[in-house]
């Protein structure tokens, strides 16, 4: 029986190697993905693999680097470097994002946790500003705060 940690790395290595079916396997039916930069929840492993296929036509060549792990019986939290260069469109719920052609370097956390031997939710945080200004589709602010 695989372990909690085994079958978290098991979907960053499944989706570096972009194998959907891989990954697809790895989640239960009832399965929940929760990316709370984007505010996306999403339900079902169809419906996660297209989400995170997205993500990869954005930036085909994405990456994550396991930098930190700990498992707490049925949880594993991930801290994760994603690496990659946008050479495809973004989509967001407010339009698309051309290619910038710009290379990222996101930090990000992901919460699993397992049942059976199934991801039954995936909470995953990183800065979506950061991403955004690293691909210059929003201007790095100067921290300062506007006068009412």
């Amino acid at each position: 029986m695989a372990n909690a940690l085994e079958i978290a790395k098991s979907s960053i290595t499944a989706f570096n190697d972009k194998d959907w079916n891989r990954m697809k396997a790895l989640y239960a039916s009832d399965a929940v993905y929760d990316e709370k930069a984007t505010n996306r929840r999403i339900q079902g492993p169809q419906q996660i693999i297209d989400g995170l296929q997205m993500w990869a036509t954005a930036f085909p060549d994405a990456n994550g680097t396991i930098v930190r792990e700990l498992v707490i019986g049925d949880v594993a939290v991930l801290e994760l470097l994603w690496t990659g260069t946008q050479t495809g469109p973004l989509q967001t719920p407010t339009g698309t994002i051309p290619a910038s052609n710009r290379a990222v370097e996101l930090p990000a956390c992901s919460v699993i946790q397992v049942e059976g031997e199934r991801i039954k939710s995936d909470v995953h945080y990183f800065d979506l500003l950061t991403l955004l200004v690293q691909i210059g589709a929003a201007g790095a602010t100067s921290g300062q705060s506007r006068a009412a």
